[in-house]
């Protein structure tokens, strides 16, 4: 008769919903035989060599569901066993329990039969209990020996499959509603079992074993319940960071990605039941639309604008590309410096987009500005050459000597008055020293020529007003050149030339 172990079918979760699936169990109804009919060698109760010795329930018979819900799966009536010869079966030896992955380990129970039964002449199989003996079956393969032997073998597959529940009761590795149907099916089938052995023990184990199970049963179902309750919890604190990201996140691809570690998180999230799974998963997956929705809006209004920018900043390249080419100097300088503060109020449209639109408005840019430096490059020239003349003749006039002949001085001094005048711009930095210069020789001259005289009238108060107008008039023009603004330029050139005749008119009127 095959021995093993009974193997623990324990509970697993559905990922979608959390719904523990069970394994109905397999198990053996024991032979029996009422204890006031005797069984006779042809009688289905009897164990003749032509029937066959009927295989007791092993372990592995025993395997036990573990549904949620506790109900206990019907036990199926196994086939018609195969016969055995008629020689004396002998007792093997227990082995030891190896368990199955999650079941306790067990020894296999090895009982002495003969302590608790007999077989009289006729082959009647008895057990001894409580309310007396009792007829069990009957045995004709072979000697009384190896028929007690046999009924044994069938106690200690009992007394082993109550270890076992009694073990998984213990360890915790199992429902306990379904651990204590079990064993109120063993205790109820013992008092009739076809089996040799402390039947009275081994039933009142496996009541005991029911009232254990009764407050296990109370705790598995709260264990279970707050169980599921701290998963239900762990969703619903991931679906409220979700509906926060989906609402209120601006990090878009932070927040994204954070979806994304939620998701693989959540998968992980077990023991929940269908409905409630569904609705934390539904709340989810809104949120995650929502998210997805303000994001794509985000993009297309980017895009929208990033298309406009570009626009903008096309425009501004054709303005620069007009002006590339302009000589008045000041004002386009002027009009390049407006449109890159226009440029600069203008968003980015993209890092390679914008990228390009810049280099195509710098080059214009460039243009101009490269065009405009060549031109100051050949005006400083003209000046520093015109500076160089100026200096020159501020020499000549500065050996002037009206000592000796004031009138030769005077008419000298007029000459070169007159070359310098018609020498064109110097730079703004030597301005005022060369006019200095010339004015300490007119002053020079002046003096000479009011020395001469017996009475020395004041200066001509016009004369005086004059002068004065017409260093304003340069002082505004130094102002115009250094601004680069073509059109002040010439308005002060023509301001200098008109009060530059009115000084002289006031001269020659103050000498008459």
């Amino acid at each position: 008769m095959r021995r093993g172990t009974l193997p623990d079918v324990s509970s697993t979760d559905n990922p979608g919903n959390g719904v523990q699936q069970a394994a109905p169990p397999i198990a053996e109804t024991p032979e029996t035989i009422a204890p006031e009919a005797e069984p006779t060698p042809g009688s289905p109760d009897a164990v003749t060599p032509a029937a066959g010795t009927p295989e007791a329930p092993t372990p592995a018979d025993a395997a036990l569901a573990d549904p949620t819900d506790g109900a206990p799966a019907p036990v199926p009536t196994p086939p018609a066993p195969a016969p055995t010869p008629s020689a004396p079966v002998p007792t093997p030896s227990a082995p030891a329990h190896v368990p199955t992955p999650g079941t306790p380990p067990v020894e296999a129970v090895v009982s002495d039969p003969s302590q608790w039964g007999r077989v009289d002449e006729e082959g009647t199989v008895y057990v001894r209990t409580a309310d007396g003996e009792r007829a069990v079956g009957s045995w004709q393969a072979g000697d009384a020996e190896a028929g007690l032997a046999h009924y044994g073998r069938r106690y200690d597959d009992l007394a082993t499959e109550v270890a076992l529940l009694e073990a998984r009761l213990k360890a915790h590795t199992g429902n306990p509603g379904e651990i204590k149907s079990k064993a109120q099916e063993l205790a109820a089938s013992l008092p009739t079992a076809a089996a040799v052995g402390d039947l009275d023990g081994l039933a009142a184990r496996a009541r005991a074993m029911v009232e254990a199970a009764e407050s296990a049963t109370a705790e598995f179902r709260a264990e279970k319940a707050a169980a599921r309750a701290a998963q239900i919890a762990r969703k619903e604190a991931l679906a409220a960071e979700a509906e926060q990201i989906g609402a209120e996140s601006t990090a878009w691809k932070a927040a994204g990605d954070r979806l994304k570690a939620i998701v693989e998180e959540w998968k992980t999230i077990r023991g929940i039941d269908r409905k409630t799974d569904e609705a934390l998963w539904a709340r989810f997956a809104a949120a995650r639309d929502a998210f997805g929705r303000r994001r794509g809006t985000h993009f297309a209004q980017l895009d929208a604008q990033r298309g406009e920018a570009r626009a903008a900043k096309q425009e501004l390249i054709k303005e620069a590309q007009r002006l590339a080419t302009s000589t008045d100097w000041g004002a386009t300088s002027a009009a390049m410096r407006s449109l890159m503060d226009r440029w600069k109020a203008v968003p980015r449209t993209g890092r390679d987009g914008d990228d390009d639109l810049w280099k195509q408005f710098r080059a214009a840019q460039d243009v101009f500005f490269t065009a405009r430096t060549e031109q100051d490059k050949a005006r400083n020239a003209e000046e520093t050459a015109n500076q160089q003349a100026k200096e020159e003749l501020l020499a000549e006039a500065e050996k002037v000597d009206p000592s000796k002949d004031l009138r030769g001085a005077q008419n000298a001094l007029r000459k070169i008055q007159e070359r310098y005048d018609a020498i064109g711009h110097v730079p703004r930095g030597v301005m005022r020293q060369l006019e200095d210069r010339m004015q300490a020789v007119e002053q020079k001259v002046r003096g000479a020529a009011d020395a001469g005289r017996v009475r020395t009238a004041p200066e001509n108060p016009m004369v005086a007003s004059m002068r004065a107008a017409v260093t304003k008039a340069e002082e505004q023009l130094a102002k115009a050149e250094a601004a680069g603004d073509a059109r002040r330029i010439d308005e002060a050139k023509a301001n200098l030339a008109t009060r530059q005749e009115w000084l002289a008119e006031a001269e020659k009127s103050a000498r008459r």
